[in-house]
């Protein structure tokens, strides 16, 4: 070639003809050795009496050429042609000195000639990316730009771009291009760009992939247009009419934000009130007319019917007999005797009557009092009722009492009285914390009567109904009044402890208890900061409680002064989210207060609303729990079979929707759940699987594992995070599965899960799953405690009071492993009572009520004279 020639230099000897000097038909090119095979240079040339090759100035041995001759048929002139090897040895001896190059020289008897140089190099790809694709969340129609440096290598890599395990073609999408830098280009973003993008470089020595960037493409929220007015609430008068608008243009998706604003709108009204006719006065009677009568009239009109307004009933003209001397005058006949004696005996009846009426009236009146007719007992609805006493004058009238239940609790025990005695208890014989004797006493409260359906619409009246979630699934709720009680929501760990007399005395609350889905409450987090526990939600807010109500929810942190700072959030009328508490401390207000326990947090408030535990990460040692678990369908009629890994944050709340959305999709847990320490590495989660047989299985995964980008997990915001791997059956007669499922953090722990089960009937496993919890989610008053109310009302009075020898509720808190409480215990007006209750929380209902009683008997054994006989 042209180049070819250019590159050749020729060297004549003095005298003879140019045209017999060697000229090369084949020249060396240059190559690349992979790995450790040798490569071949060839070079051919004619006329030439010798050739050999020049590698990096020195020639090379005559023994490693391979020379083969032969004569060129149409000019008769002698060709010559030589090879020889290189091997990765001879180009690593000089390698970082100068690159190995090649040469050939070939002879004639008219002079030299040289050929082109070849560069011999050794060919490489290095495997880390110099700058790989991130995950991103970007709105719909906005640009994406996913970079990607690959590794260093000899040839330079070439790189294409995965979608989802599919190759990229911008020839097949107009809306996707990729840069000279190798960067992939989405100009709008678009719903079916969600997808793992991975970047991929190859060259002739290997192929390299990118870590999985996640594209999540949201939809922000828009509100639709307005429907028209609703009538007035009223038919007459002042009134209220509204209107709606719903989040659904668009609606949002992939976490994209909800409407901002109000979706109801108010507005007063006035409908004008029908007004009834009335008659106006009678006119004047007329003057007595030919036919012995006379009449009067009168009008519709004060006032005139109007707005639909009734007429007037009755006649608007009245006549009568007269006598004048127009008319004919005549005697009085028997008949009209008969008349005038019919109507005296009618009118006698009448007066007869009345007076009977009037005196019965009187003897009814007589025996009434003004407490029997007080009707303020019976107000329902949120707010308190008060229950009206009776007169201390009228010691004989049995006081109406409200109707707060339709069923009767039976306590089983006997009611002792206060002893005015010592105010210290004596441990009997017996048990303390035993049944109080074998007497039964019926003790009427308050219980959750309502069907759910009547709750939610009552509750539905209130201005709070809008921020609680739809149904009753994740919904406790119950009426209570001074006797307490406990809310629960099956199998999450939530409840709500209402201490006894925390309710004021005569008023009675309906509570409700719930437990929000994270989608459906926007709570802002920056930096590093994390959901640690379920959103819930207990009200009606802006009641009055005289002591602190407990909320028990779980968490899922590896709490450490040094590597954690988490904080009470509790969010305010107005939707904002504000922190009330941050645990270890001292607190700013005596509102709040925490216990931080391994798995659970035990939330003391006065007052109700929404809560949630919010930890922000001061190190990389900072760590969250993840329950890992594994699904998959519990029949399989085709050859292909899904494994389901959930990610889930360590709390039964989120474990318990896996599982009941497992249920719907026909899933079974096909390994014991497994917890992994999550850290503030920012390193993603990665999960692989191994050790198929497979002459059996086979996976249709093309990568070696799959990634769970960081931030999507340290989060918490998205509650149910898993991986599918899909697998294929060679045969449908194959039942038996056996792998291992690696689940590790880069850089981080891991937790690998051996799977050898049947998937036609194998529920080894179905012991893991939670299990229905057995109660009713509602529990009021001595049903909703472990100990029993007199017991407990005679431990406060007698702990309460500072004792000798610190023998009081301090040494109570010490024994049960709460002295580091004692300043929030010390500033309620009963701190035994604060302890106990905390003790109801952690414990109920498989509280050990024997070790309770053990702590209090060694406090009443400091001093034996703090405890008297207590006889009922």
């Amino acid at each position: 070639t042209g180049a070819q020639q250019s590159a050749t230099v020729a060297n004549p000897a003095p005298g003879t003809s140019p045209d017999l000097l060697p000229h090369f038909q084949l020249e060396p090119e240059d190559v690349y050795i992979v790995k450790n095979k040798a490569v071949s240079l060839a070079c051919r040339a004619t006329p030439a009496t010798q050739i050999y090759f020049k590698c990096n100035g020195e020639w090379v041995h005559q023994g490693d050429h391979v020379t083969q001759h032969s004569t060129n048929r149409s000019t008769g002139l002698p060709v010559m042609e030589v090879r020889i090897e290189v091997t990765r040895q001879q180009v690593e001896k000089i390698f970082g000195l100068e690159e190995y190059w090649c040469q050939c020289v070939a002879w004639s008897s008219s002079g030299t000639t040289k050929s082109q140089k070849a560069f011999v190099r050794i060919a490489y790809l290095r495997k880390n990316f110099e700058q790989e694709p991130t995950a991103r969340e970007v709105s719909i129609e906005q640009g994406i730009v996913l970079p990607c440096r690959p590794p260093e290598g000899i040839p330079p890599a070439e790189v294409e771009w995965l979608r989802n395990e599919e190759l990229v073609d911008p020839a097949l999408d107009a809306n996707v291009y990729v840069t000279p830098e190798h960067s992939l280009v989405l100009r709008q973003a678009r719903l079916a760009d969600t997808a793992n993008y991975t970047c991929v470089a190859k060259n002739i020595v290997a192929r390299r992939r990118s870590a999985s960037a996640a594209i999540t493409v949201y939809v922000n929220g828009g509100w639709s247009t307005w429907t028209q007015w609703s009538g007035c609430s009223t038919s007459c008068g002042r009134g209220w009419q509204k209107r709606s608008r719903t989040c659904t243009n668009p609606t949002p998706l992939n976490g994209g934000s909800f409407c901002e604003g109000q979706n109801v709108q108010k507005t007063a009204c006035t409908t004008l009130c029908p007004v009834d006719g009335a008659w106006s006065e009678w006119s004047k009677w007329s003057e007595c007319g030919a036919e012995c009568t006379h009449w009067r009239s009168r009008e519709c009109s004060e006032p005139a019917p109007r707005n639909g307004g009734r007429d007037c009933h009755g006649p608007e003209l009245d006549t009568r007999n007269c006598t004048s001397e127009l008319c004919t005058h005549a005697a009085p006949g028997a008949e009209d005797v008969a008349l005038y004696v019919g109507l005296v005996a009618v009118a006698v009846c009448l007066v007869l009557l009345l007076l009977v009426g009037v005196l019965v009236y009187c003897r009814k009146k007589g025996g009434l009092d003004a407490d029997v007719a007080d009707s303020s007992i019976l107000t329902a609805g949120f707010q308190p009722v008060s229950i009206k006493p009776s007169k201390a004058d009228n010691p004989s009238l049995l006081t109406i009492q409200p109707d707060l239940s339709t069923t009767t609790m039976t306590y089983q025990g006997s009611l002792c009285p206060r002893q005015d005695g010592p105010a210290k208890l004596q441990l009997p014989n017996g048990h303390l914390l035993s049944p109080l004797g074998a007497g039964r006493h019926t003790l009427h409260h308050s219980s959750p009567a309502a069907e759910g359906a009547d709750f939610v619409a009552r509750l539905s009246t209130q201005s709070y109904f809008r921020s609680l979630p739809r149904g009753t699934n994740n919904m406790a709720y119950g009426t209570f009044n001074f006797l307490g009680g406990r809310l629960m929501i099956p199998n999450t760990g939530i409840s709500l402890l209402i201490p006894p007399d925390a309710i004021p005395r005569g008023k009675i609350y309906e509570v409700y208890l719930t437990l929000h889905k994270q989608e459906e409450v926007r709570l802002p987090l920056a930096g590093c900061q994390t959901l640690l526990s379920p959103i819930v939600s207990c009200g009606p807010p802006g009641v009055l409680l005289t002591r602190p109500a407990i909320l028990a929810m779980g968490h899922c942190v590896e709490a450490s002064a040094e590597n954690w700072s988490i904080k009470l959030k509790k969010q305010s009328c107005e939707g904002t989210w504000e922190d009330v508490l941050q645990l270890g401390a001292e607190p700013c207000t005596e509102l709040y207060y925490c216990q931080l326990e391994a798995q659970a947090c035990y939330v003391f408030t006065e007052q109700l609303g929404r809560f949630a535990l919010v930890g922000e990460s001061l190190s990389m040692a900072a760590s969250k729990r993840l329950k890992l678990v594994l699904f998959a369908p519990a029949a399989c009629p085709s050859l292909e079979y899904n494994i389901r890994v959930y990610c889930l944050s360590d709390t039964q709340d989120v474990l318990k929707e896996v599982i009941q959305l497992e249920k719907q999709l026909g899933g079974q847990l096909i390994g014991a759940p497994r917890v992994l320490h999550f850290k503030d590495s920012y390193h993603n989660l990665r999960l692989s699987i191994h050790d198929m047989p497979s002459s059996l299985w086979k996976s249709k995964l093309l990568a070696s594992y799959q990634e769970i980008p960081f931030y999507h997990i340290w989060s918490g915001l998205q509650p149910f995070l898993h991986c599918t791997f899909t697998l294929e059956r060679l045969s449908t007669s194959t039942c038996e599965l056996a792998c291992k499922i690696w689940v590790w953090q880069v850089e981080g722990d891991g937790q690998s899960f051996t799977v050898n089960f049947n998937i036609a009937k194998d529920t080894r496993f179905s012991d893991w799953l939670v299990p229905d919890e057995v109660g009713t989610p509602a529990l009021v008053g001595p049903s909703a405690f472990k100990i029993p109310f007199l017991i407990r009302q005679k431990i406060i009075s007698s702990l309460d009071p500072p004792g000798t020898r610190g023998a009081d509720w301090r040494t109570l808190a010490q024994k049960l492993n709460l002295d580091s409480h004692l300043s929030f215990f010390a500033s309620k007006a009963s701190p035994t009572a604060m302890i106990l209750n905390l003790w109801e929380a952690r414990h109920f209902p498989n509280g050990n009520l024997s070790q309770l009683a053990a702590a209090v008997a060694e406090i009443g054994k400091q001093d034996g004279a703090l405890f008297s006989e207590a006889e009922c």
